[in-house]
C-alpha cells in the first residue's frame, strides 16, 4: 500500500481492521488450546504420577548389590569398608569419585551395562585393593577419544572392557598401567589390529579374550612380552592365516570362526605346552602343521574344507607330528575321502575320534594296538562302503556311530571284533541280519562264511553290546535268534516298513531287553511273543496297523506302552488286567476304539491306575453319537443306557414276531375251515 493510499484510509477504519485481525487470532489460539488441552493434561498427569518403585540396594555383609535400579551414582549411605559394589544395569554416565560416594576400598566393582563415557583421571589411583573391574557394555570409545589413560590400575587382576565400541589403538589407554592384570576381556569390540605395544603395560596377563572383533592383522611379537600367557581367544574374527606360531607357553588357543586358510607352527624342536587348539569353522584345505614336539590333548578342525593330510598340498610335507597325548580329535564336516591308517600312528592316548559328515568311502583299522584307548568313533553320514576292523585293533571302543552311510555289505563278524562295544548306531543303512544258527562266531572259522548270505551281518554273540539302533535299514526279515548271546538293553527296529519278525527273532533277550522300539513298521500283527521278555519295560508300537494287543501275562514288567496311530478297536480285557499291575504310562491316541467294548480300559483311566499323556486325543466310537467321544467324557451309564435301549428293541422285535406268527396261524386255520366241504349222510 503506497503512502498516498495510506493517507486516504480513515483512522477509525484502520482501528476496526486491527481489532478484527486480533479477534481472529484470539479465536484461533482458543481453538488450538482446546484441541491441545487433553494432550497437555495427560502429560502433566504423567509427570505428576508416582515414580517407579525401586527396592533399596541389597547389603550382604560387606557386599552391596544395586543392579537395575535406575541409579546415576552409588547410594550415599554405603556402609564403610564396602568391598563389592554392583552398579550394573543402571544409568551411570560419568564415573567420578562422587559417583562412587568417595569410597576407595573396593575389592570388586561391577559397572556393566551403564552409559559411562567419562572416567575421572586418576580415579583408581587410590583403589589399592581393587582386584576385579567390570566396565563392559558402556560407551568407553567416547572416553578413549580424549587419549587419556584411566590408570594406574595398580592391583586390578581382572578387567572386562567388552562391548564398548573400542577400535584399534584405544585399548592401550586402559592397559598401559596395569602391571597386575591377569585376565582381560576385549570381546565384541571393533578392533582390527593387534599391535606390538597393545599389551606392553600388562606384562602379567595370563588370559586374553578377543572374541567377536574384526581382527585382520596381528603384528609380529604382539604377544611375545606376555611370558605368563596361557589362554588366548581369537574366535570370530577375520584372521586368514597363522604362520610361524611360536607361543610356547600357551595352553589354550581358540581360532574358530575366522577365515583361516593356513595354520603353520614354527619349525622348532622346542616343547610347546599347547593343550587345547580349536580351529573349527575356518577355510583350511589341509590338515594344520602342528608343533612337532607337543602335549596337545584336544584338537578341533571341524567345519573346514580339509581334503588332505598334506600340508599346503605338498606331498613331501606331510603332517608327521607325534600326537602322543591327543585325547580328542574332531575332523567332522570336512571333505575327506579317505584316512590312511598310518595317520593314527602315535595316537595311543586318543579316546574320541569324530570324522562324521565327510565323504569317506572306506575306513580300515587293522593294526593290533593301533588305537588302544579309543572309546568313541563317529563315522556317521559319510559314503562308507567298506568297514574293516582287525582283531584287537580297538580293544577299548565302546560307542560306534555308523548311521547315514547306506552300508549294504560288511564282514559278517565285524562287530564281534570289538570286545568292549556297548553302543552301536546303524540307523539309515541297508543291512541284512544273519541267522545266528547259520553263522556261529568263531575267530578261527572266519573263512567258513559261505553258509551265510553274502550281504548279511551277524549281530549275535556281540557279548558287550547293550544299545543297538537298526531303524531305517529297509529290513524285510528278522531271522530267529538274530541277537542270541548279545545282552541288548535297547533295540530299535523302527521305520522298517513291512518288517517280518520270526517268532523266535528276539530269543536270547528274555533277561536283558528293557526298551523295544517298533514304530512305523506297518505291522498288523506280531508273531513274536513279547510276554517272554521278562525285563521289558518300555515298548513303542506306534504308527502301525495293529488290530489287537500283543499278549502279555501277569509276569509282565511293562511300564510304558505306546500304541498311538494303530487300528485297535477293542483292547483285550485279560491283557489289560495283566498289564495293570506294572503299567504306568500308556499312549493310545488315534485309534478307532469302540466305546462300550473297552470299559475295562475306561475304569483303568478313571482309577488313575495308568497315566495317559495323550488323553485329549484318545477317542472312541459310540453308536448314539455322530462324532467320536473323548474317553474322559465316557461313562458306563452311557453304555448301559445304550444296552438297555438295545434290549428293549430286541424284546419289541421278538414280540412283534410272535404276534405275527400267531396272526398268521389264525388266518391260516380260518381259511382252511372255509374251504372244508359239507358232508351229508342219507339213511
Amino acid at each position: 500500500m503506497t503512502d498516498q493510499m495510506m493517507m486516504n484510509v480513515k483512522p477509525n477504519q484502520l482501528m476496526k481492521a486491527t481489532l478484527q485481525t486480533e479477534t481472529s487470532t484470539m479465536v484461533l489460539l482458543l481453538l488450538l488450546l482446546q484441541l491441545l488441552s487433553p494432550l497437555l493434561l495427560s502429560c502433566v498427569a504423567a509427570s505428576a504420577g508416582p515414580p517407579r518403585h525401586l527396592p533399596p540396594c541389597q547389603v550382604v555383609q560387606m557386599d552391596v548389590f544395586c543392579s537395575d535400579r535406575s541409579l546415576r551414582s552409588a547410594p550415599v549411605d554405603l556402609p564403610q569398608g564396602v568391598q563389592l559394589l554392583d552398579l550394573s544395569c543402571n544409568q551411570v554416565q560419568n564415573l567420578t569419585r562422587e559417583t562412587l560416594a568417595y569410597h576407595t576400598g573396593f575389592y570388586h566393582l561391577n559397572l556393566h551395562a551403564n552409559r559411562i563415557h567419562f572416567i575421572q583421571p586418576g580415579l583408581f589411583r587410590d583403589m589399592t585393593e581393587l582386584k576385579v573391574l567390570d566396565l563392559s557394555k558402556n560407551h568407553l570409545s567416547v572416553f578413549a577419544l580424549s587419549k587419556v589413560s584411566i590408570g594406574p590400575l595398580t592391583a586390578v587382576e581382572s578387567l572386562d572392557l567388552s562391548g564398548n565400541g573400542l577400535y584399534t589403538g584405544m585399548s592401550e589407554y586402559f592397559l598401559e598401567e596395569s602391571p597386575s592384570l591377569v585376565n582381560l576381556s576385549l570381546n565384541s569390540n571393533s578392533i582390527t589390529k593387534i599391535a606390538q605395544n597393545t599389551f606392553s603395560g600388562s606384562s602379567s596377563l595370563e588370559k586374553i579374550s578377543l572374541h567377536n572383533n574384526v581382527i585382520l592383522e596381528i603384528e609380529d611379537g604382539a604377544f611375545d612380552s606376555l611370558r605368563h600367557l596361557t589362554e588366548l581367544d581369537l574366535s570370530k574374527n577375520s584372521i586368514t592365516c597363522i604362520t610361524d606360531f611360536n607361543l610356547y607357553n600357551l595352553k589354550v588357543l581358540n581360532l574358530s570362526k575366522n577365515s583361516m586358510e593356513l595354520f603353520h607352527s614354527a619349525s622348532s624342536s622346542q616343547l610347546y605346552n599347547l593343550l587345547n587348539l580349536d580351529l573349527s569353522e575356518n577355510k583350511m584345505l589341509y590338515f594344520p602343521f602342528l608343533p612337532r614336539t607337543n602335549v596337545l590333548q584336544y584338537l578341533d578342525v571341524s567345519r573346514n574344507h580339509i581334503q588332505s593330510f598334506n600340508v599346503s598340498g605338498n606331498p613331501e610335507k606331510r603332517a608327521n607330528v607325534f600326537l602322543t597325548q591327543l585325547q580328542y580329535l574332531d575332523m567332522s564336516y570336512n571333505r575327506l575321502k579317505t584316512i590312511p591308517e598310518t595317520f593314527f600312528c602315535f595316537m595311543r592316548s586318543l579316546e574320541v575320534l569324530n570324522v562324521s559328515n565327510n565323504c569317506i568311502g572306506s575306513f580300515s583299522l587293522t593294526v593290533e594296538g593301533l588305537l588302544p584307548t579309543v572309546k568313541i568313533i563317529n563315522l556317521s553320514f559319510n559314503s562308507l562302503q567298506t568297514l574293516t576292523f582287525g582283531e584287537n585293533s580297538l580293544p577299548s571302543l565302546e560307542k560306534l556311530f555308523l548311521q547315514g552311510n547306506d552300508l549294504t555289505t560288511l564282514d559278517h563278524h565285524v562287530f564281534q571284533k570289538l570286545p568292549s562295544i556297548k553302543y552301536l548306531q546303524l540307523q539309515q543303512n541297508n543291512l541284512k541280519i544273519c541267522d545266528s544258527q547259520q553263522s556261529p562266531y568263531d575267530p578261527e572259522l572266519t573263512e567258513q562264511n559261505q553258509v551265510n548270505p553274502p550281504d548279511c551281518v551277524s549281530l549275535s554273540s556281540v557279548r558287550s553290546l547293550h544299545f543297538l539302533y537298526l531303524s531305517e535299514n529297509n529290513l524285510q526279515n528278522l531271522p530267529a535268534n538274530a541277537f542270541a548271546n548279545t545282552p541288548l538293553k535297547l533295540l530299535d527296529l523302527s521305520l522298517n516298513p513291512g518288517l517280518d519278525m520270526d517268532k523266535d527273532s528276539l530269543r536270547g533277550l528274555e533277561h536283558s531287553l528293557v526298551h523295544l522300539l517298533l514304530r512305523e513298521n506297518n505291522i498288523s500283527s506280531l508273531h513274536t511273543d513279547l510276554s517272554l521278555l521278562q525285563s521289558l519295560k518300555h515298548v513303542d508300537l506306534s504308527t502301525n496297523q495293529l488290530t489287537s494287543l500283543p499278549v502279555w501275562n501277569r509276569e509282565s514288567s511293562i511300564e510304558s506302552l505306546n500304541l498311538q496311530n494303530n487300528n485297535l478297536v477293542t483292547l483285550d480285557s485279560s491283557t489289560m488286567v495283566a498289564l495293570e499291575h506294572s503299567l504306568k504310562t500308556l499312549y493310545m491316541g488315534s485309534n478307532p476304539l469302540n466305546c462300550c467294548s473297552n470299559l475295562g480300559f475306561l475304569n483303568m483311566v478313571q482309577r488313575l491306575a495308568v497315566v495317559v499323556p495323550d488323553i485329549e486325543t484318545v477317542t472312541c466310537v459310540h453308536e448314539d453319537f455322530s462324532e467320536p467321544v473323548n474317553i474322559e467324557k465316557l461313562t458306563e451309564g452311557m453304555c448301559q443306557a445304550s444296552s438297555n435301549s438295545a434290549y428293549v428293541v430286541v424284546v419289541v422285535v421278538l414280540v412283534l414276531l410272535v404276534v405275527t406268527m400267531v396272526v398268521a396261524l389264525l388266518v391260516k386255520r380260518r381259511r382252511s375251515r372255509k374251504r372244508k366241504p359239507n358232508i351229508s349222510f342219507r339213511a
